[in-house]
């Protein structure tokens, strides 16, 4: 029944054709004409037996390579058919389902398909917009030489392209007196030797495991490490200001987007140097999968979104409550004097601040009254300000936050 509905024109014609001829033949007793007759019938009858059959006996699987590109660059998609039946396909029609942001939908033609056959085919995306994009599901035309049955065949499969904002390289600069932004982890010793010495503490996810003291786990009944060997390594926090009513400009080219590009080119570069980070928006902490890694930090960004907070109460606060923080790097649009101090109060003896502030103005030619005043807060609570407007790279402006023996 199911090949009957997929008759094409020409299939239904033929039945159509067959079953008059048939009743002609009939009629006027003409056995010549009934032969002619179950012949036309049996043609399309015959195709969409052999469509139907072949049509769940392929095989699709599809490749992304690079499955986690920057904004503008290329992927290339490679799909791979297989024939699984012993009988060969008619003429395919592939489609590959697409978002807009990648463009249109994908189509190919392949010529009959042997048994066992295996097709590839490789096509390009691209997209000018950041997130995490599906492709597919692929579905496949089938239909027999002659044109009679044309079948649908849609898979489930699907793959996820990300889209991650794109990453300046950054000069290496120095951010404080203390650490020099190399990273290198250093080891301290607690305990000189033996188990006398150990003073051990809970397993948490991440530790070594050749670091579990059994003594002492069959003492507490859980896993214990020792803590005569502790990495110490330098931490920060990133604050991202997200707030639509603090940005100008739509687009890749609007503010918003510079500062989620700024974010995650500042967070790539120092997670490269050893830095363990952590990000924060205007609505708080934001979870990532390895806080220790730039992949966790620019998946996470690649589908940030702005949001419809007025302030930046939630964000300080996430920041006030990271202890151990010793650099605080926040990238912000347009905010006023009572915000300014907010920030200005997290900046104290053994943190080093940096601003990048967005010069919103220059995105909409409308001038931002509090821009000065709250550089000026930020500046005198011993925040190193780098100014930021449209068209410049923060490459450029980034040696402004290195670290001078002068400053506060």
């Amino acid at each position: 029944m199911t090949g009957l509905k997929a008759l094409t024109s020409r299939g239904r014609s033929f039945l159509a054709s067959g079953v008059a001829a048939l009743l002609c033949a009939f009629i006027l007793g003409e056995s010549d004409l009934l032969r002619v007759a179950v012949l036309i019938i049996a043609m399309p009858l015959l195709a969409s037996m052999v469509v139907s059959r072949t049509r769940y006996r392929l095989r699709s699987t599809r490749r992304l390579s690079p499955s986690r590109v920057e904004v503008g660059n290329d992927s290339i998609v490679t799909l791979r058919l297989e024939n699984v039946t012993r009988l060969p396909t008619g003429l395919l029609l592939v489609e590959d389902n697409l978002q807009y942001t990648l463009g249109s939908r994908q189509r190919f033609v392949l010529d009959r398909m042997e048994s066992r056959g295996v097709r590839e085919i490789d096509y390009r995306v691209r997209s000018d917009l950041r997130g995490r994009f599906p492709i597919g599901p692929l579905s496949v035309r089938i239909t027999d030489p002659f044109g009679l049955v044309e079948l649908a065949r849609s898979f489930t499969v699907t793959d996820t392209l990300v889209v991650t904002p794109q990453v300046i390289p950054l000069p290496a600069v120095r951010l404080s007196g203390e650490w020099t932004g190399g990273g290198d982890s250093r080891t301290r010793s607690v305990a000189a030797a033996g188990d006398d010495d150990v003073a051990p503490r809970e397993y948490r996810q991440g530790d070594d495991l050749r670091r579990v003291h059994w003594r002492s786990t069959a003492r507490h009944g859980e896993l214990m490490v020792r803590r005569e060997e502790q990495q110490w390594q330098s931490r920060g926090a990133l604050l991202l200001d997200t707030r639509r009513h603090a940005h100008r400009g739509t687009g890749p080219s609007s503010s918003f987007e510079v500062a989620v590009s700024a974010a995650a080119s500042i967070g790539v570069h120092l997670s490269r140097e050893g830095l363990g980070l952590r990000l924060v928006t205007d609505q708080g902490a934001q979870h990532l999968a390895d806080s220790g890694t730039s992949w966790s930090l620019v998946d996470t960004l690649s589908v940030v979104r702005q949001s419809a907070t007025r302030s930046l109460e939630h964000g300080v606060t996430a920041l006030r409550q990271g202890a151990g923080d010793g650099l605080i790097v926040a990238v912000l649009g347009s905010i006023d004097a009572e915000e300014a101090r907010a920030l200005a109060r997290l900046r104290h003896p053994g943190v080093t601040g940096v601003a990048v502030m967005l010069d919103v103005a220059t995105w909409d030619q409308f001038p931002d009254e509090a821009a000065e005043s709250s550089r000026a807060l930020l500046s005198g609570a011993g925040w190193r300000v780098l100014n930021l407007p449209a068209g410049t790279s923060l490459a450029t402006v980034w040696p402004e936050a290195a670290y001078k023996r002068s400053a506060a």
